[in-house]
């Protein structure tokens, strides 16, 4: 018979959703099992709702709203719904629906007090505003897996950061640029000079000494450039320019990995989800199970233990999922972070699979030459390897001097009118013959600099054939444990129903059945985990690869 027809045992049915507690005067529900009922109850991620009563709602009406039954009173706990279970709970706090079954509210929070919510309160109740309304609307939005990857492309930091840094290596190229361009420079100036004389001069009041007053007007426009250096500024900037195609091979690498991340935290997100609805599933089932169970040992045909063991099973199936639910929650913190946004949860992910990559099955070889040629690390560290080399080249030619031009225009006078100039240019040369061995040292370091840039190519190369040979051998494996996992499922679907068949005629016995609801949830939450590594490992066969 249902759970709702025995004595202090309310009927449970299983719904996504969080539960609250009130009282009538119908009957007592005290001792220790009632009160852990009740605890389980209030912690439980199910729905929990009363029989609906046979006499429609007039009967309802003719009954009229029971008292509220303070702590303690002989009031039988009756669970009924309440609102599902939002992200923006506090919105749902202060919309509450009123409680069912002759409950005129629910029970206060704890250590608040006060007189019961009547009509009169919730039609003086403010509504919610606009921001969370919007925000309402906003936690039904689906995320799919492009919404992911572009929302990180635009707000990753890391991609800002690369970016930034690939600007600043171009503007260290333009640096190395500007000595081989002509310098032009101008100056001007203004000097007023006053001097006083040995002599006085006498007049009718006093005596004062002889000075003088002299101004200078001075301005130059001066232009030099570089002729011949032996390569060593050229090289240098040739160095630069390297170093910034290096960065900017650095930064389509981090894009790359950020795509990756995405796509694994996305991926991650949407198996949780399958695992929550596979948790679910088993809760309604063994809630189920459990009623059914319930109604053979009233009838005499089913022992005790049959009954507490069914209790134990949708107890831990109830904390099953709650686990679950918290897994999903938190991968969704952890699919923010990938994405580089920070707000709210309120949201689900598409049911998207991976599809699969173009040549996933096809030879080693092919994909280890499309790799090295794709693959931006590897691109980086070519161009690291020419900017070392060309700055041994660009020290080489400090061991030779310098050859500069430079021309002047100058003027000069005590008056703006009257001013003198003069022209001139000339030839420099400039030669560090000594500086205690630095430009030996400087060529010392620059070429261990290449070895290591060639060594670190090399170990690249290793790494994208691990990479490549991994992720094509994780996609093989996915496929076929993808397989397999479907075949287990079904097979466990079969054996379920074989086994509630046999228990519900008496042959079957409560562990066999226990054993067929185990198998199910373990068979479905396998067929779920496979279906992530397929997608996950074909993530990854993307990455290895270099592509987008």
């Amino acid at each position: 018979m249902p759970e709702g027809n025995l004595p202090g045992h309310p009927r449970l049915v299983a719904e996504r959703a969080f539960v609250s507690i009130c009282f009538s005067g119908e009957r007592a529900l005290d001792g220790a099992p009632g009160r852990q009922l009740v605890a389980a109850a209030n912690v439980a991620r199910a729905r929990i709702r009363r029989p609906p009563h046979r006499g429609g709602t007039a009967h309802r009406q003719a009954r009229g709203p029971a008292p509220r039954a303070h702590a303690g009173a002989d009031g039988a706990a009756i669970l009924v719904p309440q609102r599902r279970a939002r992200a923006f709970r506090s919105v749902a706090r202060r919309d509450r629906a009123p409680a069912a079954d002759g409950c005129s509210h629910r029970l206060a929070p704890r250590g608040k007090s006060g007189p019961p919510r009547t009509a009169a309160h919730r039609a003086r109740r403010p509504r919610p505003t606009g921001a969370p309304r919007f925000a309402l609307l906003a936690a039904g939005r689906i995320v799919t897996l492009d919404d992911a990857v572009q929302s990180a492309r635009e707000h990753q930091p890391q991609l800002r950061q690369a970016r930034a840094n690939t600007a600043a290596a171009g503007a260290r190229a333009r640096e190395a640029l500007a000595p081989l361009l002509p310098q032009l420079s101008a100056t001007a100036g203004y000097n007023r000079r006053i001097a006083s004389g040995g002599g006085t001069v006498a007049t009718s009041t006093n005596t004062g000494v002889i000075s003088s007053t002299q101004n200078s007007f001075s301005d130059s426009v001066t232009a030099q450039v570089l002729v011949f250096d032996f390569g060593s500024q050229f090289n240098r900037f040739r160095s630069a320019q390297a170093q910034s195609d290096a960065q900017a091979a650095t930064e389509r690498a981090t894009a790359l990995q950020i795509d990756f991340n995405v796509r694994a935290a996305y991926f991650d997100t949407r198996a949780n989800a399958a695992l929550a609805q596979v948790a679910r599933e088993n809760l309604d089932n063994q809630i189920r199970h459990l009623q059914q169970t319930e109604g053979f040992v009233q009838a005499g045909t089913r022992a005790e233990i049959d009954l507490v063991q069914a209790r134990t099973d949708t107890a831990n199936a109830r904390v099953a999922l709650i686990n679950a639910d918290n897994a999903y929650q938190t991968s969704k913190l952890n699919l923010n972070a990938a994405m580089g946004v920070q707000g709210p949860t309120d949201y689900d992910v598409a049911d998207t699979q991976a599809p699969p990559v173009l040549g996933e099955d096809g030879a080693l070889d092919a994909l280890l030459e499309e790799a090295n040629r794709a693959r931006p690390e590897m691109q980086s560290l070519e161009s690291q390897i020419r900017a070392d080399q060309l700055t041994v080249s660009s020290l080489h030619g400090q061991y030779w001097p310098s050859v500069g031009v430079n021309a002047g225009f100058i003027q000069s006078g005590q008056s703006l009118d009257q001013l003198g100039w003069r022209l001139g240019a000339g030839v420099s040369l400039t030669w560090n013959i000594f500086e205690g061995g630095l430009t030996r040292a400087q060529v010392s370091e620059a070429e261990a600099n290449v070895i290591a840039a060639v060594a670190q190519l090399d170990l690249q190369r290793q790494q994208i054939r691990s990479d490549v040979d991994g992720a094509r051998l994780a996609v093989r494996a996915a496929k076929e444990s993808l397989s397999a996992t479907q075949e287990a499922l079904t097979n466990a679907r079969e054996r379920l129903r074989l086994a509630e068949q046999r228990y519900a005629v008496g042959v079957g016995s409560a562990i066999e059945l226990g054993d067929a609801q185990i198998a199910l949830a373990q068979a479905a939450a396998q067929a779920v985990q496979a279906d992530d590594k397929l997608s996950t490992a074909r993530a990854q066969l993307l990455r290895a690869l270099g592509r987008q």
